[in-house]
């Protein structure tokens, strides 16, 4: 599995938002990899709607609906056919407690991803946690064009597989390889997490087969 989170980068906003997710359903079909866009709450729908492929949204807020303004609700996604979100990003922290809050009334066949920036982590407030999914991204190396989770902390992938034994393991954090990807998948890990290295390429298109091609 692939999420490819779209960000807020420029490339991404108007018809760029559904040109990429175009190019993830695309690079999905012809690789057998699920592929999986991450985007606005504003590029959801209209993704679903034209084209009819399993779409994340990069966060939810802790108010499922009523009295609050500006806020968006997991029911209010799951109810509009969008399939999941991630949440706690390192750029969109969430408190341990809203976490646990937002988990304990998930939408049943609303998909979770919960990221983790380090193995401490999960002893100090997601030991027992159980969302669908959990991304571990070291905060350091998101972004990093040289260095990624896979070369740099391999040791702790490996750490994180073993204290969810039951959940799948996505990695993020400066993948920008092949060998990144086969790293993570040799060490148990059932996919990763990627953002700029794709949303941001002259050819997004080929960056992300060739990841795919790691599967």
């Amino acid at each position: 599995m692939i999420l490819v989170n779209f960000k807020l980068y420029k490339e991404t906003f108007g018809d760029g938002a559904l040109k990429l997710a175009e190019i993830c359903k695309k690079v999905s079909q012809e690789s057998g990899v699920k592929i999986i866009p991450v985007v606005s709450a504003l590029d959801a729908v209209r993704i679903k709607e034209k084209l009819d492929m399993e779409v994340y949204l990069q966060t939810v807020d802790e108010f499922d609906e009523g009295a609050k303004t500006g806020f968006i609700s997991s029911n209010q996604a799951e109810s509009l056919k969008i399939e999941g979100s991630i949440l706690n990003h390192s750029e969109h922290q969430i408190k341990p407690g809203t976490i646990k809050k937002l988990l304990k009334n998930w939408p049943k066949n609303f998909k979770s991803v919960v990221c983790i920036s380090s193995l401490g982590q999960t002893e100090r407030w997601a030991k027992n946690i159980k969302p669908n999914m959990i991304a571990y991204e070291p905060k350091e190396l998101i972004g990093n064009k040289d260095k990624s989770v896979a070369s740099e902390k391999p040791e702790i992938i490996k750490k994180i597989v073993e204290k969810y034994p039951e959940i799948p393991i996505l990695v993020g954090a400066g993948i920008h390889s092949k060998e990144d990807v086969r790293v993570s998948l040799k060490l148990g890990a059932k996919g990763v997490l990627i953002s700029s290295f794709i949303v941001k390429a002259k050819d997004p298109e080929k960056e992300l087969a060739e990841i795919a091609s790691a599967f």
